[in-house]
């Protein structure tokens, strides 16, 4: 069976260094590229971190139904998993690990319903998460608090929503757990 592993998580959790710890001891796993109209941030390429598109380009592909997913994020920034991209893996016989907002892996669980296994991971509290955030010196303030904003409605909305919510307080502890998780949904 083709598998799936949805990672969803608010900005400065720890979503993406869970996942490339995840990815470097599995190596029957690989990474899905999102595609994105947003511009790429420090030393993103095309291709690697994600697929860069036009907020056009992103509609025309919207209406050419080229997406298993797809969302706007925020008035004219786009986000979405190419079907493509899930062929691309699946002929290799990897299973797919998604590094997905937390709206598209709800999303993306709902399409593959048994496939998927979904996992939400949280910091240990909202200030935890400003911290981090502000640590990383990637965003203004003001883009700052709308992704802390963000994170505390994704925080609510997620509730019930993942088979798994991993609370990643000590990265260790996280990739232990991560480890446990991850293993027992391939094995099934």
């Amino acid at each position: 069976m083709n598998k799936v592993i949805i990672f969803s998580a608010p900005s400065g959790a720890g979503k993406s260094t869970i996942v490339n710890h995840i990815l470097s001891k599995h190596p029957e796993l690989e990474f899905s590229i999102s595609a994105t109209s947003r511009q790429p941030r420090g030393q993103e390429r095309d291709g690697v971190e994600y697929y860069f598109f036009t907020a056009d380009e992103f509609r025309e592909m919207i209406a050419q139904d080229k997406f298993v997913e797809h969302e706007e994020v925020y008035p004219g920034s786009f986000y979405g998993t190419l079907k493509s991209e899930v062929d691309r893996i699946w002929s290799k016989g990897h299973a797919i690990v998604f590094d997905i907002d937390v709206q598209g892996g709800v999303n993306l669980k709902r399409i593959f319903g048994d496939q998927a296994f979904s996992v939400f991971i949280q910091a240990p509290s909202v200030e935890v998460l400003r911290e981090r955030l502000v640590g990383r010196a990637t965003d203004s303030a003001e883009a700052i608090e709308k992704r802390v904003a963000k994170a505390a409605s994704e925080m609510e909305f997620a509730a019930g929503k993942f088979d798994y919510v991993l609370i990643n307080d000590d990265l260790q502890t996280a990739f232990n757990e991560a480890e446990d998780i991850i293993s027992r949904f391939l094995i099934r």
